[in-house]
């Protein structure tokens, strides 16, 4: 081989080695760019991840939160009308129990007894409408819960702890008290 050619050829072997040297270089510069990159991307993936399982959270308890506040004002609203009724109709009460006095006076005028029982009947039948009941006393064992007892009667022929008499009626709406009956017990 000729000088000139073996030059040459250490020329270019010289040459790829370099081109070699300098891909390589290129390649592992990519890998090292590409793994922060890579790393980058993960880790905007699990920060968003983090943020939207944040907000997730946040609407959750923004939601039953919410959910909560309708339910109570529900509840508000149904109590402040059950108490608001029962306001207006104890209020109305004490009218009734006079119009019941006064079925049981005696009158001489039948026209006026009838109209007096006419505005009782269209009270109590207003009362039952809207739910009111009158709470059954006389005969009932007595409940402190349903019963004020005014008065204890010793009476050998009834049973012991039951009303014997009633004094005032005691009514109710729905489940609510709105005035105890006040009745004598047998002792």
């Amino acid at each position: 081989m000729s000088k000139k050619k073996h030059d040459e050829t250490e020329e270019q072997e010289l040459e790829v080695n370099e081109a070699a040297e300098e891909t390589a270089e290129e390649v592992t510069e990519e890998a090292a760019v590409e793994t922060p990159a890579e790393d980058s991307a993960e880790a905007k993936i699990a920060a968003l991840e983090a943020e939207l399982k944040e907000e997730k959270d946040k609407y959750m308890r923004l939601y039953a939160e919410f959910d909560n506040f309708r339910k109570r004002t529900a509840k508000e609203k149904t109590e402040a009308y059950g108490d608001s009724a029962a306001k207006t109709i104890a209020e109305l009460l004490p009218a009734i129990d006079n119009f019941d006095r006064a079925l049981d006076t005696p009158c001489s005028d039948e026209n006026f007894k009838k109209g007096v029982d006419m505005i009782f009947t269209q009270l109590t039948g207003i009362l039952e409408k809207i739910g009111v009941t009158e709470i059954e006393a006389l005969g009932q064992p007595f409940n402190p819960n349903l019963h004020n007892a005014i008065k204890q009667v010793e009476n050998e022929d009834g049973e012991s702890d039951t009303v014997c008499e009633v004094f005032q009626k005691g009514y109710k709406l729905g489940d609510r008290i709105i005035r105890h009956s006040m009745v004598a017990v047998n002792a």
